[in-house]
């Protein structure tokens, strides 16, 4: 997915009356079912309406962070769910983007390599990428690796490096030196462990206490694949081809707010290209808000390329704009200078058309569907 933050925010008009007031203590909170949180009209704007609006659920989350100039929102987002399921449990985790980084650039230099240069190398993917680098190389905490890199030029760096390897026929293992090189000098020398409440864990050991191999599960739903059975989307940035649960549109619809409403975060990957999202504004619109998005619809637009895999972000919360009508509430990972403070909130109608997938824990999806789908497969 590609990064959209840079766009103008300065050319943006922000579109309400009245300050944005969201306290950070409402975002640590959990919140369904125990009281309404009143959110700063602002990130309503465009409802042309006076009054505040009332979020109806907000699950527990770490801080807002900022991806930068970097393609790896589907690692914040997804690392940002992991993190809120744990405060959800009553644990705290804060978990490094970097270090699945340098991972996914290792890989990728092999891949090049192995492919004679057919495959470029570059840092953009999905949640379900995520989960199989940390499966593969573990992870660890934010604290013992991060710093400020310039992902896209080392990527460019790393392929350089690759295809060097490549015209000498260097081999696997003086590849993997020489690029290994290349990311001690750039960003750090990875740590061989965990230390963590006084206990020490491999990476690998870390990754395991805190995201079991089969506690995500990825939903979709298009009907050019048949409903209820296991489908590969057909996106660039499905790098491992990897599957998802593919179901009708109300019932994804239904499981996103079955798992908000009962604390779970999800992680949603889908279009933020339309001309009603904004991230100055806080806020994701349809052009036609009026109109009740089918399956069909849907479909249209996913076919006609009107709906891509642009970005990802963490669903945390449900709010009602002062008319009733529904927004979801969206972590993003572009900082906190906007509206909302980091926030995003997206309209039902918007949700329903430009969503790509989502994942949720097992824990989340009730109703029988978590045990018809399988784990992740290596």
């Amino acid at each position: 997915m590609d990064n959209r933050r840079h766009l103008s925010w300065n050319n943006r008009r922000f579109f309400a009356s009245g300050i944005f007031v969201l306290m950070l203590c409402c975002v640590l909170l959990s919140a369904c079912g125990k009281g309404e949180k009143a959110v700063g009209e602002s990130a309503f704007g465009a409802d042309s309406v006076v009054g505040m609006p009332v979020t109806e659920c907000l699950v527990k989350t770490t801080p807002v962070k900022d991806q930068g100039r970097s393609n790896l929102c589907w690692v914040y987002a997804m690392l940002a769910t992991i993190e809120s399921e744990h405060l959800m449990q009553g644990d705290s985790v804060n978990l490094s983007p970097l270090f699945i980084a340098r991972m996914f650039l290792q890989e990728q230099a092999e891949a090049y390599y192995l492919a004679q240069g057919g495959r470029h190398i570059g840092t953009r993917g999905m949640a379900s990428t995520l989960l199989r680098l940390m499966r593969r190389y573990g992870i660890t905490h934010y604290d013992a690796f991060h710093g400020e890199v310039n992902l896209n030029v080392l990527a460019r760096k790393t392929e350089k490096v690759a295809a060097a390897c490549l015209a000498k026929r260097s081999g696997i293992a003086q590849l993997r030196e020489r690029v290994d090189d290349l990311l001690d000098e750039q960003m750090r020398t990875v740590p061989q462990y965990v230390f963590m409440l006084g206990a020490e864990y491999t990476t690998q050991e870390f990754a395991h206490s805190v995201c079991r191999d089969d506690e995500y599960v990825a939903l979709t739903s298009f009907t050019h694949h048949p409903f209820y059975r296991e489908t590969s989307l057909e996106l660039p940035d499905n790098y491992y081809k990897d599957t998802f649960w593919n179901v009708p549109l109300d019932t994804l619809m239904h499981h996103v707010e079955q798992a908000l409403r009962s604390g779970h975060p999800v992680c949603w990957e889908g279009d933020v290209s339309e001309s009603g999202f904004s991230f100055a504004r806080g806020i994701g619109r349809l052009a036609d808000e009026g109109r009740h998005v089918t399956q069909e619809m849907r479909q249209r637009m996913f076919e006609r390329f009107q709906t891509t895999d642009d970005h990802s972000m963490e669903l945390v919360g449900i709010a009602r704009s002062p008319k009733g009508k529904k927004y979801y509430v969206c972590k993003n990972s572009w900082g906190t200078g906007n509206a909302a403070k980091g926030l995003v909130y997206l309209s039902e109608e918007y949700l329903r058309a430009k969503t790509i997938a989502v994942w949720m824990s097992r824990d989340a999806l009730r109703g029988g569907l978590a045990e018809k789908i399988p784990p992740l497969a290596e």
